[in-house]
Order: C-alpha cells, then sequence, then structure tokens
C-alpha cells in the first residue's frame, strides 16, 4: 500500500501530472509527445477496442518509437463511429477504427506525420472531419458531468488528480462548514438527474438536520431504463468524481460510511469502481483522517440484480439490506429513516458527478448554465432512428429540436421524424409539433412528459405509437415488483388491451378503458414507478389518438408497423428490379427478373421488414 498523502503531496501530483497530461486538452500544447486515446466504454470494448489498444502498444514497441503513449479513456460521446481513437495534440478523429488499421495509424500518422484519411470521421454532410472540435455532433455541448470522459485514463487516480480532482474534497474539509457546502449546493440550483428533479440541496439539508448515530450516503446507480447508459459512462469513463462528491456529500450530511448501488450487468463500471476506490483508499482520501483533517469516510459498492424497481430509491434501500427490492411506503422518508432505519442521503450518479465543479467554480457559475428553475446541463442517451446514436451533455433550455437534428444529425434513410420518447417507461412521447420545446422538468412536465434519467429515443415515421406504448408497458409488466394491486394487475390489464389492438382483436370501448385504467394507475399506484408506469400510453393517447383509432375502429396500423394490421408490397413504377431484397428476404417470398418490377408472395412474408430496409429505391412499402 502506497503511503497516505498529505494536502501538499496531492498538490504536487496534480501540478506535475497536469503538466504531463496538458496535451490532452491543449490543442497548442508545447510537446513532441503524442497520446493515442482510445475509448474503452462499453460499446467500443465489445467493438474490439480493447485489441486496438494491444496492438497500437504492440507495435510501438517494436518500433522503438518514442514520446508515444497508449491511453484508455472512458466515452468520448459518438458511439455511432466507435470505435474511436483521438490523437492529442493536435486532436485528429479517427472513426470505426479496427485492429489492423493500427499500424497504418502508427506508421502514416506517428512516423510519417501523415493523416490517414480513410478512417477521418465523416459529419452528417459527407464532409470529412479532421478534428473532434469540427464535429457538429460536439459543437453545442457542454460537458460538466462528462468533464473527463474520453481525456483520462479512469483507472489512474493520478490522472484525474491532474485535472482538479479532489481539489474540491480539499476545498470543503479545509475552509467550509457542513451548512456551507449545503448552502452552495442549493444556490447553484442542482437538481436531482435521477427523474423527479427535486433539489439536490434541500435534500441535502433535510438529511443533515435528522438526528442520528449514524448516517449514510447512497448512490444510485442502478440505471435500468431501456436505451440509457449515462451513469455508466460516468463510472466507466470518470468514477473519482462521484468517489469525490459522495465523500464531500458525506462531510455535509455527518455520514461515515457511503454505497454504491450498481447493477451487476455493469461489469466495466463496477471493475473501475473497484480500482477508483483502492486507489482512494491509498492516497487516503477514503478511509479515517482524510488528508490530515481528521473527517472518516469510507465507500463500498453493492450490486443489484437488474430489477429496474430497484431504481426507485426505497426499493433500492431494501435490496441493499438484502431483501427483495420493494418500494416503501412514504413517509418516512430516507432522509429521516432510510438504510438500516437511519438517516440517509440518495442521489444517482450524474447528480454527484456535478458536484465537484459546483464546490471549485461556485455556485454562481453553474446557476448562470440553463434555465430560470432548471440549472446546469442533462446527459442524454440519445438513440433510436437518429444519425449520430451516443451519449450528449447540453445546457437545460436546450430544445429537442437542436438535441436531435444539429447534435444527432436528424433522422437516417431520408425519413421524417415521428416522435421523441424522453424519461423511457416513466415518461412521454413527444411529436413533431413540440419539436422546439426546451428540455428542463417544466417544459417536459406540461406537453404529458418527462426529463427522467436521461434516455432519449428518436423514433421516424415508420414506427407505431400504439405498439410503442405497448413495448413500454410489456417493459413495466414484466419489472413490476407486484407489491400493489394497480401496478400488478392494473398495468397488464393495459398491457392485454395494447396486444388486441396490435393484432387487429380490439373491441368497441378498448380505447375508453384503456385510458380510465392508465387515470386510475397514476392515482393510485404506492411508487413513483408506478404511478408513471401510464405515461407512454397516455401521452401517444393525447398526440397519436388517430391512431389508436385507426386500430380499433378500421383495423389498420397507419405506420404499416403492426404485423397483423399490414401487409408488404412493391410499387412497380419504383422498382428497379435490382434484386437486393430478393437476396435479403430470409424466407424467400420475393420473386422477379433482373431490371423487372419484383413481387412479394403475401402467403410466405413474414412481414419482418428486412427488404424495407433493404430496398435503396423506397419500392417497399406496408399497408
Amino acid at each position: 500500500m502506497e503511503k497516505v498523502k498529505t494536502i501538499e503531496e496531492i498538490e504536487e501530483i496534480r501540478t506535475k501530472k497536469r503538466a504531463e497530461l496538458d496535451l490532452r486538452v491543449n490543442l497548442k500544447a508545447n510537446t513532441v509527445e503524442k497520446h493515442i486515446l482510445v475509448c474503452r466504454g462499453t460499446g467500443c470494448t465489445s467493438s474490439k477496442s480493447p485489441k486496438i489498444i494491444e496492438n497500437f502498444r504492440r507495435i510501438i514497441e517494436e518500433k522503438g518509437i518514442k514520446n508515444v503513449r497508449v491511453i484508455q479513456t472512458g466515452c468520448f460521446g459518438l458511439c455511432a463511429k466507435g470505435p474511436i481513437v483521438i490523437i492529442r495534440p493536435e486532436d485528429v478523429f479517427y472513426a470505426h477504427v479496427k485492429p489492423e488499421d493500427c499500424e497504418e495509424i502508427i506508421n502514416t500518422h506517428i512516423v510519417e506525420g501523415k493523416l490517414v484519411e480513410r478512417l477521418l470521421c465523416k459529419d452528417i454532410d459527407g464532409t470529412l472531419v479532421k478534428r473532434l472540435d469540427e464535429l457538429n455532433f460536439y459543437k453545442k455541448q457542454q460537458r460538466i458531468a462528462l468533464k473527463n470522459c474520453g481525456i483520462i485514463d479512469p483507472e489512474v487516480i493520478d490522472e484525474y488528480i491532474a485535472f482538479d480532482g479532489y481539489k474540491a474534497l480539499e476545498k470543503v474539509l479545509t475552509s467550509m462548514t457542513k451548512e456551507q457546502v449545503i448552502e452552495e449546493i442549493s444556490k447553484s440550483g442542482l437538481r436531482g438527474r435521477g427523474g423527479a428533479g427535486f433539489p439536490t440541496g434541500k435534500k441535502w439539508s433535510f438529511t443533515a438536520m435528522a438526528k442520528a448515530d449514524q448516517k449514510y450516503v447512497v448512490c444510485n446507480a442502478d440505471e435500468g431504463d431501456p436505451g440509457a447508459f449515462m451513469d455508466r459512462s460516468i463510472l466507466e469513463g470518470d468514477p473519482h468524481s462521484v468517489l469525490e462528491a459522495m465523500t464531500i456529500a458525506g462531510y455535509a450530511i455527518g455520514a461515515s460510511q457511503g454505497y454504491i448501488y450498481v447493477r451487476a450487468e455493469y461489469p466495466i463500471a463496477v471493475q473501475r469502481l473497484r480500482v477508483a476506490i483502492k486507489q482512494a483508499r491509498e492516497y487516503g482520501l477514503l478511509g479515517d483522517n482524510i488528508l490530515g483533517t481528521g473527517f472518516k469516510f469510507d465507500i463500498d459498492i453493492r450490486l443489484g440484480a437488474g430489477a429496474f424497481v430497484c431504481g426507485e430509491e426505497t426499493a433500492l434501500l431494501e435490496s441493499i439490506e438484502g431483501r427483495r427490492g420493494q418500494p416503501r411506503l412514504k413517509p418516512p422518508y430516507p432522509a429521516n429513516s432510510g438504510l438500516f432505519g437511519k438517516p440517509t442521503l440518495i442521489n444517482n450518479v450524474e447528480t454527484y458527478a456535478n458536484v465537484t465543479r459546483i464546490i471549485i467554480n461556485g455556485a454562481d457559475w453553474y446557476s448562470s448554465i440553463g434555465t430560470e428553475t432548471s440549472k446546469g446541463t442533462k446527459v442524454f442517451a440519445l438513440g433510436g432512428n437518429v444519425n449520430n446514436v451516443g451519449l450528449v451533455e447540453v445546457p437545460m433550455g436546450t430544445t429537442l429540436r437542436e438535441i436531435v437534428f444539429d447534435i444527432g444529425g436528424g433522422i437516417p434513410n431520408g425519413r421524417k421524424f415521428k416522435a421523441a420518447q424522453t424519461g423511457g417507461p416513466s415518461g412521454g412521447c413527444i411529436p413533431e409539433e413540440h419539436l422546439d420545446t426546451p428540455i428542463d422538468y417544466e417544459s417536459l412536465s406540461k406537453i404529458g412528459s418527462m426529463m427522467g434519467s436521461g434516455g432519449l429515443i428518436v423514433m421516424d415515421e415508420t414506427k407505431c405509437m400504439v405498439d410503442i406504448a405497448r413495448f413500454y408497458l410489456d417493459f413495466t409488466v414484466s419489472e413490476s415488483c407486484g407489491k400493489c394491486t394497480p401496478c400488478r394487475i392494473g398495468t397488464k390489464r393495459m398491457l392485454e388491451i395494447l396486444e388486441r389492438m396490435c393484432e387487429g382483436k380490439a373491441k368497441q370501448g378498448d380505447i375508453e378503458k384503456l385510458e380510465k385504467l392508465a387515470n386510475s394507475i397514476k392515482k393510485s399506484a404506492v411508487c413513483g414507478l408506478g404511478q408513471t408506469a401510464p405515461n407512454p400510453v397516455l401521452s401517444t393517447l393525447k398526440y397519436f389518438r388517430n391512431e389508436y383509432e385507426e386500430h380499433v375502429m378500421n383495423g389498420k396500423c397507419p405506420a404499416g408497423y403492426c404485423k397483423a394490421l399490414c401487409n408488404l408490397k412493391i410499387q412497380p413504377d419504383k422498382c428497379k428490379g435490382c434484386g437486393l431484397c430478393k437476396r435479403n428476404c430470409p424466407v424467400n417470398a420475393i420473386s422477379g427478373e433482373v431490371k423487372q418490377p419484383h413481387v412479394i408472395d403475401t402467403s410466405k412474408c413474414i412481414k419482418c421488414g428486412t427488404c424495407v430496409d433493404k430496398c435503396p429505391f423506397k419500392a417497399i412499402v406496408r399497408g
């Protein structure tokens, strides 16, 4: 074990290491050294980025090249272009890199000083982009929670320290009272990023006021929304930011123990948390007498089995205590009686990731970002029918249109935007008429959606909104803990109605019955997850009621998505006879001669839609 570091030794590491790593953020760094940054987030890891790192290091060693280092980092954000390699200080962005490309990058870029043009990233308009900051994807973003992701090696504590890591903790322990810390968080306007948006400072204050011999700080890293990976990316790319913030929270509320509840399906995040905790303990940044100030605080990890309901704070506490994850009745609230019956502060990963920047830069700086009631930035996992799938952090108040079209690059294949789902199974679908809605807590609530933890799923014109509601409700039904009747039985009955609609078996009155059930469950379910489960149904009924009516009254799916209600057909005037549809059909249901219109045998067709996706002339339609 290394010797526990003093404040002076931490500052010495910060100064020396920052000078060494200046080229990571300074494109005019005066250095002959180069750093090859390779994304080691989950997405790029699954696309062989560990092999890319291995190949780079092997080639550099074999060639005896000096002044070049290969660094694993967290997520750069633009997951659609992964695996990503960035070379600093020139900031060159290489996309879709394969392990076999490493030799060419070393020989051409590092040795000869020339760009490997075939690997340069293409922007949505087809322009070759040489540098990361030239991509439209990044131009409207502002990284606070993701400040170190893609810059530091998350498994090296010295790199975190170099970029002001543990500086906020040092400031808090040496020059601020507990009350001042809570006041700073309150003044910043930071609200919980886990979904409900409760003021963070107020939650800290309530827990601080509670009287007890033991208090706890808990980090909710359960993140169960379909398509959401914001918290996972922060833990994978910058785990120390969460540890430091939890320690600050422990000081502020008078706690000595913290727990990170993270789902076991996040193996990279779990491994990096374990490394970070071990390093922080070795440096004396966790444990007894932190930085020689007499303050004691430690953190342990608890693994969840992936139950969606454990994202609800009281169900999470039940799980940590070793019981089945089910919500508790409130009051009492966790601030007064939480983990093991003691006062407990619970925030999610992204909320904690904002804390250190607030302490270092001040509440006024943070509150100057965002809107009047929603301060700071928000991280979104942008997915679905959008070109630039990835991780996005924007100031609150940024419009949905800016996120989808300016950052996300619009809808693929020339299709039209239809809706965006925010808030996951607890949120709602936002139609085209509300594309210019500012993304903040109040604005989303007004149009029948919610911020949620940050999943943002974009849907094009081919999506059926009845089926979308069915998809989310199917998820909710399977994840219901079963504690209360409205959620356990009510959502099941709603799902049955939606399934009848999608199968062409709906009855008159089903729409009204569905709406009545949704409103009843919203009012009577025990926990927040049950109360918000009807939201996808209610929002699609509000904005796309005509689709429900077509399913029920006319037995048709306007989007041509529900298999039972549509057939695929080839338009003879548009078909060029290229044969792509025929070659890709999995059941050989398409016939036709080259350069002649093809035909689909509806008796064989399984309506999978492969031919629709493959046709370059948009000659195949659902109807």
